[in-house]
């Protein structure tokens, strides 16, 4: 790791605590040797004052013991006594801690650490939410890292190298692919040495350091601009010190090219200059904004064309860009009027290792409103932000098809999409309104209560349902595309499932005769579920888009994506298709039918008992 850090990577410093490695020259000096007291005196006096500055990149690579005691997480050192951990072994959160003084807004944690293989009790660390940096763990709590003998080291340090010096195209310059690669491929590493279950995984706080860019050197147009667009977004929530880090990030990866960044300071002091709270811009005597790390010029500051009015409601939105670097043009909601206030919900968020066990549980929230149909009986829609993300499944995703290649980029328009799949109470009301195009059954499914999602009804019956309910209303519903769909299923995440490597019985309603990666098998449920009723939903706030029924959209089937619509927009074909789009699998589906990615289609007449529907509102900001 030293000598790709040096050497490779082009980094100015790096501090190396081994058994023979020498001191660090200080008055006095430091010893390296990897005890408790050595460690500990490094990170105190070396982090005592800022030495780095925002921009700067700080890696912490640690490879031994680790583990949870009393709810936290320690590091054990060549002189941790095992019977006195919490004085003899060295809190995470204290490296953490002493981390984020060093000035540096790009902290990153790699923990090779796992409980020691002949401890009888305790688990590992990876429980303790690590804040303001990124944390990268060699396996879950209840795993073992592996020495892999001919490889003379670990499993994963051999990955994080291999995919640290991946250039081009498919390189992990991200946390996002750096994350994918490593769960992809330590366990294929451990299975070809006949090694146990061995499962990496990284948590980024906040979450938008997901897309952070790790190595700039190795970073493409579309990580650029996927950063731009969670930096627009910290500015849409009025989180200044965010959207300041994540337009520094941009700043580093464009090597000071790209005039947006100068914009977006010029426009972040001005909102914080208006709300009164503004806090570590810095202007020069003339008034001009300079970048953290930026030293002032005597030239001219370069001057913004878009006049700004206060109170400033949000930024502009960036431009969206393709991979190939061209700007593409993209639908774009209407704005929401400044007085619009959206209520807001909270959820349960929860993340599962490739055998099920959950390794991160989270609370998340989002806005909504609510479409009442009759007394009693009411829809929630859910807000979902526009964003970016790669449609389809990797090549090395277990149990994939042709028809989810190639991957490619989508730029997605925010909208609006139903918390739960239309349930039969909501059908109900919508089938006793005024018929538009066809008749409505009141009873379609076949498994009955007001609870359930409705079933049996056809791609017809559906945007039937969506007709009648903008009439009523005057808004516009309909099925959503299938990009936004997946967009919504993914909700940031690029796993085979938002929950992670595999899926459970307790999280969603499937076939679990049959079990996904290293999943275990259930008592299988043999119809619909109540929506809802697992409790747990993505990072959007969204439930039951894995299982229970499939989902409707409005796209024609097309058997790969070669010519798909980059811009989030429904893919019809000019020919007599009568197939349409099916997402989500359901109740007697196996696991690899349910993943976010999979693809499926049926006649548009077909009226089958695993098939719903959920909606999509375009009209969010007309309220």
């Amino acid at each position: 790791m030293r000598d790709f850090f040096q050497q490779e990577a082009g980094f100015e410093q790096v501090f190396l605590f081994t058994d023979d490695s020498p001191g660090i020259d200080t008055t006095p000096p430091i010893p390296t040797q990897p005890t408790y007291g050595h460690l500990r005196r490094f990170l105190r006096s070396q982090f005592e004052k800022p030495l780095l500055e925002s921009g700067d990149n700080l890696w912490f690579f640690f490879s031994g013991h680790g583990q949870l005691y009393d709810n936290r997480d320690y590091l054990l050192l060549s002189d941790t006594d095992p019977g006195d951990i919490k004085y003899t072994a060295l809190p995470v959160s204290y490296v953490t801690e002493r981390l984020r003084q060093s000035g540096a807004d790009n902290v990153i944690l790699v923990l090779d650490a796992c409980r020691n293989r002949g401890a009888r009790a305790g688990e590992g660390i990876g429980k303790e939410r690590q804040k303001g940096v990124v944390t990268i763990y060699s396996c879950s709590p209840n795993e073992i890292a592996y020495e892999i003998e001919s490889l003379q080291q670990g499993s994963f340090t051999y990955c994080l190298l291999e995919a640290l010096r991946i250039q081009g195209e498919g390189n992990c310059a991200t946390v996002e692919r750096l994350d994918q690669y490593l769960r992809h491929r330590v366990p294929q590493i451990n299975r070809h040495y006949k090694k146990e279950l061995q499962t990496p995984y990284a948590i980024a706080e906040p979450v938008s350091k997901h897309h952070l860019i790790l190595l700039p050197r190795y970073a493409t147009l579309q990580d650029i601009e996927t950063l731009k667009k969670d930096a627009y977004r910290a500015e849409v929530e009025r989180n200044w010190e965010l959207a300041k880090q994540l337009w520094i990030r941009v700043n580093v990866a464009a090597s000071g090219s790209d005039m947006e960044v100068m914009e977006a300071f010029v426009r972040i002091a001005q909102q914080q200059v208006v709300s009164g709270a503004s806090q570590g811009s810095t202007k020069d005597s003339s008034g001009s904004i300079l970048l953290p790390g930026i030293k002032e010029s005597k030239q001219d500051a370069p001057t913004t064309k878009q006049k700004w009015d206060a109170p400033v409601i949000s930024p502009p939105h960036p431009p969206a860009t393709d991979p190939s670097g061209e700007k593409t043009t993209t639908k774009t909601a209407p704005k929401q009027p400044a007085s619009l206030t959206l209520p807001i919900f909270s959820f349960d968020i929860v993340t599962v290792n490739a055998k099920g066990q959950k390794i991160e549980h989270s609370k998340g929230e989002a806005q909504y409103f609510t479409e009442d149909l009759v007394k009693g009986v009411s829809l929630e829609m859910v807000i979902i932000p526009a964003g970016s993300f790669q449609m389809g499944s990797p090549d090395t995703e277990e149990e994939r098809r042709n028809s989810e290649s190639p991957q490619h980029w989508v730029t997605v328009a925010p909208f609006c999409l139903g918390r739960y799949p239309v349930t039969q109470a909501q059908w109900q009301a919508v089938a006793a309104l005024p018929q538009v195009n066809c008749k409505l059954y009141p009873n379609p499914s076949k498994f009955r209560g007001k609870d359930l999602p409705v079933e049996r009804v056809s791609w017809h019956d559906a945007v039937e349902f969506c007709t009648r309910l903008s009439k009523k209303t005057g808004r516009e519903y309909r099925l959503p595309s299938e990009a936004e769909w997946e967009y919504a299923c993914r909700a940031g995440t690029t796993t085979p499932f938002h929950f992670g490597e595999t899926i459970t019985p307790e999280l969603a309603n499937y076939n679990v005769n049959d079990t996904y990666g290293f999943g275990s098998k259930g008592k299988y449920r043999e119809q619909t579920t109540p929506v809802g009723s697992f409790q747990v939903a993505n990072a959007f706030g969204l439930h039951d888009m894995h299982g229970n029924v499939w989902e409707w959209c409005a796209d024609h089937w097309h058997k790969n994506y070669d010519g798909a619509p980059t811009d989030g927009s429904a893919w019809l074909s000019d020919n007599d298709n009568h197939s349409w789009m099916l997402r989500g699998g359901s109740w007697f589906h196996y696991p690899r039918n349910c993943r976010s990615a999979n693809r499926s289609y049926s006649r548009s007449d077909l009226r089958y008992l695993g098939i719903g529907f959920r909606i999509v509102c375009s009209a969010a900001w007309t309220l």
